[in-house]
């Protein structure tokens, strides 16, 4: 195991009805002057935002409104948000909705005290400065509720890329499991899709001796295997709801990856097809992650066959442990599609056609001059290529 520095400050609200604690969360934080963000009428529809208003209202806390995120979120809406928070000298930022919602709030947290295009933060600056965050997460999937990271789609050429920094981490985060009970399947399962992967990029690691954080991991997973279906079969299992969601946010906020280097390579690859064809994240992760590992599997058998041992229910093959990696690998694969995941190019809506485009733009954007993605394995422009080609 690698020396690490670990520090995850999010407070976290837990449970039915910890909506109504947002306005003495916002209080507790130092909120005065909230910017509500989030993204289309369902957090209207369902009564939630009213809810979250009235607890501000109690706390005599003043905030200004910002809707219109979408799934893949905008630099354009980053823009007027920022905007929007100089003008009205907002405070804070409260994210109510899913991950999108919240990484855009990240963005506009950051660029509004910062002189420069918050767009710097998303090649590469890092983030050292925010307005502080809150959230109340309507969404289990991309973990952004407890981590230090967010991903925004540049319109100008469709780029979609990502930043990190503590200064992004929620001062705290709502998690109440019964607002994700009326979430469609597909949205469901493309939020298990995305924890699943999430911690596959830790999994992936050539550091030696992880033997702790890689039960942590295959832990969660087991969770996702056993919990998924269930919601999938009955959308109100509180129970199950519950333990998605606290997966997600233990999947994504690093104390799974601690100590160990770690792969991201299914979510660089990802981030193309989403950007070019606005697909659901989770939906492009259950096309990418089989054919990352499968082109990536030789680089170490081993570590392929112990997950399909100890998570998959895999029989090891002493003789031919890539034959045991390879099962793990379908079945991974096998679960996504039951739970109603794509499983190539032509479900998903990417065209083959778009191949050399899509790695020319993964290995090159960001002001990557090398052409070179760094993970468990180093992939080039032709390495890219070969793995599109395996999603089709």
């Amino acid at each position: 195991m690698e020396n690490f520095s670990f520090y995850a400050p999010t407070y976290f609200e837990f449970g039915k009805g910890s909506e109504e604690k947002t306005g003495a969360l916002v209080k507790r934080f130092g909120g005065s002057k909230v910017l509500i963000h989030y993204g289309g009428g369902s957090v209207v529809r369902s009564g939630l935002l009213d809810r979250v208003k009235a607890s501000l209202d109690k706390e005599n806390i003043t905030y200004i409104e910002l809707g219109g995120v979408m799934p893949n979120p905008r630099s354009g809406l980053v823009y007027e948000g920022i905007e929007l928070c100089r003008k009205e000298n907002v405070d804070f930022i409260l994210a109510v909705g899913g991950g999108s919602t919240i990484d855009s709030s990240k963005a506009i947290a950051a660029g509004a005290v910062y002189d420069g295009d918050f767009w710097d933060f998303y090649e590469g600056k890092p983030v050292t400065k925010a307005l502080p965050i809150g959230t109340v997460l309507t969404i289990a999937a991309a973990g952004s509720e407890g981590s230090p990271d967010s991903v925004i789609t540049k319109e100008e050429g469709m780029i979609k890329r990502g930043a990190s920094g503590e200064a992004y981490r929620p001062r705290f985060s709502v998690l109440n499991p019964e607002l994700t009970q009326t979430l469609p399947p597909y949205q469901t399962a493309a939020g298990i899709t995305d924890i699943i992967c999430h911690l596959y990029e830790r999994y992936l690691t050539n550091t030696k001796n992880v033997e702790t954080t890689d039960r942590m991991i295959e832990g969660l997973i087991l969770a996702m295997v056993n919990e998924g279906p269930k919601v999938i079969e009955n959308p109100n299992d509180y129970d199950a709801r519950a333990n998605i969601m606290w997966a997600g946010m233990m999947a994504h906020n690093n104390s799974c990856g601690v100590g160990r280097s770690q792969d991201w390579m299914s979510h660089n690859l990802e981030h193309e097809l989403s950007a070019l064809y606005d697909c659901a994240h989770g939906a492009g992760l259950a096309v990418a992650m089989p054919a990352v590992f499968t082109y990536a599997l030789n680089h170490d058998v081993n570590r392929f066959a112990k997950i399909a041992v100890r998570v998959w229910g895999c029989q090891m093959d002493y003789d031919n442990p890539e034959r045991t990696a390879k099962q793990g690998i379908e079945r991974l694969r096998q679960f996504l599609i039951s739970i109603g995941m794509p499983k190539n190019f032509e479900e998903l809506g990417a065209k083959e056609e778009d191949i050399e485009k899509l790695a020319e733009t993964a290995c090159y954007g960001n002001g990557n001059t090398s052409g070179t993605i760094y993970g468990f394995i180093t992939v080039k422009k032709e390495d890219a290529i070969a793995i599109y080609k395996l999603m089709v």
